[in-house]
């Protein structure tokens, strides 16, 4: 998602996580597959790859809240400008990092992957060029010098690719994560710009139903924000699922030791079994008591916690966090099933929900055909 628009430092926290965003027309923010269908223009043109260069492929994984975005921006902090700091510091010269997915300020990433080409040259020879440095000698070094920075980036895994290997076109499939944590509780700290907080009770069951009509291959215009410059709206959303899960960070209390029989790490894992039906954690009362239970002095009470699950080859601009928004209003009973088949038909981003804050947002996985 290109961001052109300008943001300070800390924009990324500016966003309320206990209120949905509207969508702002004056943004030109674009969705990280948008121009998908470049990929043919990208790949088919005439390649003289410099054989001193070796392009590396790297997961990384960062907290988005101090982010103005994922690209490239002036004076704002963004994950390639990071990036591209710290591959500087490491080999001693500018190098252009190439991101598969572009997120918005704000959102999280438990893997994303880029690309970028490094001349490995002798410090005390400069024209002489040596032989590349191995993948986990660079995943150490620039994860040195992202430490020295703000510790909210991480590189987390490196190969090396052949110089034609895009690491954004080459890409097979994208996973994105949603966290909801449902409660009347303010938020606890430890979940600050972690999730999106909402007060009303959500009814599973029926966001799971609304699932079902969502996924598939389907023209997505009511979740496409105003600023996407993807030429179609047509996708393919290989799952669109909502379960529930233990909220974290989770520590048992003594109370639920003593009746579930915490006696050992395998049993404490054996009480967090899900029921793949509903999609929901059996066996443990992982909201932490009922409202009207008293938990005891200094005892938090626990939200509920769901994760909607989102996975395609591309999305369009700001489609997880409108799919969402929807699935939000459905839980509430604000919408009904047969609602979400209105607004999936107008075709228009107007008769959509409003869309899910940036917070909660986490790109899970990128899956690669590795050389």
């Amino acid at each position: 998602m290109t961001e052109t628009a300008k943001h300070s430092l800390d924009s990324a926290s500016a966003e309320s996580p206990t209120r949905p965003s509207k969508i702002s027309k004056t943004q030109d923010f674009r969705d990280h597959d948008d121009d998908e269908l470049l990929e043919s223009s990208v790949v088919t043109k005439p390649m003289s790859p410099n054989p001193r260069l070796q392009r590396y492929l790297v997961a990384i994984e960062y907290i988005g809240t101090r982010f103005s975005g994922s690209q490239k921006q002036l004076n704002c902090r963004t994950v390639v400008g990071v990036l591209e700091e710290a591959f500087h510091k490491f080999i001693g010269q500018p190098v252009s990092v190439s991101l598969s997915s572009r997120t918005d300020a704000g959102v999280h990433a438990l893997s994303n992957v880029c690309h970028v080409d490094v001349e490995r040259i002798s410090k005390r020879k400069p024209d002489e060029v040596l032989p590349p440095h191995e993948p986990a000698v660079v995943r150490r070094a620039v994860n040195h010098f992202l430490q020295k920075n703000e510790g909210d980036i991480m590189v987390i895994d490196v190969q090396c690719v052949p110089a034609d290997f895009h690491a954004r076109f080459k890409a097979q499939e994208r996973t994105y994560f949603y966290r909801l944590l449902s409660g009347p509780e303010p938020l606890s700290t430890f979940e600050k710009d972690r999730a999106w907080h909402v007060p009303e009770k959500l009814d599973l069951v029926a966001m799971q139903e609304a699932c079902k009509i969502l996924v598939g291959h389907h023209d997505f215009s009511s979740f496409r924000a105003s600023g996407c410059q993807a030429k179609s709206p047509i996708r393919t959303l290989d799952e669109l699922s909502v379960s529930e899960v233990a909220s974290t960070p989770y520590f048992p209390s003594i109370i639920e030791r003593e009746k579930k029989g915490f006696q050992g790490e395998d049993s404490c894992c054996k009480n967090f079994q899900t029921d793949m039906t509903s999609g929901s954690i059996s066996d443990i009362n992982i909201s932490g008591g009922s409202y009207s239970e008293d938990l005891g002095f200094g005892i938090r009470r626990r939200h509920r916690c769901f994760v909607v699950t989102a996975r395609a080859r591309s999305f369009l601009y700001h489609q997880v966090r409108l799919l969402v928004g929807v699935l939000k209003s459905v839980g509430t009973g604000d919408l009904t099933i047969s609602d979400v088949e209105r607004v999936l038909n107008a075709k228009s981003v107007m008769a959509a929900s409003p869309m899910a804050p940036a917070c909660g947002l986490y790109l899970g996985h990128v899956n690669y055909d590795l050389p």
